[in-house]
């Protein structure tokens, strides 16, 4: 067995390697009267080089866990960006490798009094085919559309389109929600511009917000403001519900499957964290 595949045993059988983030699991499942049974996953290289005697090394973990909530049974999956360095045959600065939790584009206003100059449109969801789709590329990129490092928005945007919500706006970028060719609206792809879009849209897509996340469905959408500071900083479609009724979500950046909705064990989470709860279609 050579270094790089012992370091990944250990990884996933030592909870020495990521203390924090095995105590926010456990402590999240606990709360939910859940347990880990068990652990499976891989690390997988994606970049590494050079430099001053040193080889940094970036890779994707991908964990596979295997929940038991009272007799209900799931599996949750999370890709994790982490790195190291190799000096002197040794494993060095061992630690999560932190991707942004905003899209970098600039987002001006939208537009969002010209939706309502628009007539009330309804359209048929297909929340099955939402969630299919959802669960198809969770952990991969459909190269019909262009993809993203902060990605999170974008995939849902297509999971929604893959349920039917109709575009409109095109090509004002700060108007509707809309992909055309090489092109496509703030909504689509920036976590704070759908927030708003969905808040006021009565044209194409549209969403109902909801006070309580249990009445979400498989299909619908939560946005975070992981820093309570007014600035909307990710997106997660439902796939699935647990044994208490509460939703599981699957997100790009970094890429996750039937994660608990709240995200408390995430990096990004702060005591501020705003959510936000849309029905879609309604």
């Amino acid at each position: 067995m050579g270094k790089l595949e012992s370091f990944w045993l250990d990884i996933l059988t030592s909870e020495k390697s990521f203390p924090k983030f095995w105590a926010r699991k456990k402590t999240l499942f606990y709360e939910r009267n859940a347990e880990i049974v068990r652990v499976n996953g891989d690390g997988r290289v994606f970049s590494r080089h050079r430099y001053d005697n040193k080889e940094h090394i970036h890779y994707l973990m991908h964990l596979s866990l295997f929940i038991k909530q009272y007799d209900y049974f799931y599996v949750e999956e999370q890709v994790i960006p982490y790195r190291f360095e190799f000096i002197n045959g040794k494993i060095v600065n061992h630690q999560y490798a932190m991707t942004k939790t905003m899209e970098s584009e600039t987002v001006p206003s939208l537009q969002v009094g010209d939706v309502h100059l628009h007539p009330s449109q309804r359209f048929s969801y297909d929340r099955r085919a939402a969630v299919q789709y959802a669960e198809r590329w969770w952990n991969s990129y459909n190269p019909a559309f262009e993809s993203f490092s902060d990605d999170c928005t974008n995939f849902v945007s297509q999971c929604l389109y893959a349920g039917g919500a109709p575009m409109w706006g095109a090509p004002i970028r700060e108007r509707g929600w809309w992909y055309e060719d090489n092109n496509w609206s703030f909504s689509w792809s920036v976590a704070h511009s759908l927030r708003w879009y969905l808040s006021g849209s009565t044209k194409g897509l549209t969403g109902k917000e909801v006070e309580r996340v249990e009445q979400l469905l498989p299909g619908d959408v939560i946005c975070y403001d992981f820093q309570g500071d007014g600035r909307w900083d990710h997106t997660t479609i439902v796939v699935a519900k647990d044994a208490d009724g509460m939703p599981l979500v699957n997100a790009h950046t970094d890429n996750s499957r039937h994660r608990y909705w709240s995200y408390e064990d995430s990096t990004a989470w702060t005591p501020n964290i705003q959510y936000k709860f849309f029905t879609i279609g309604e």
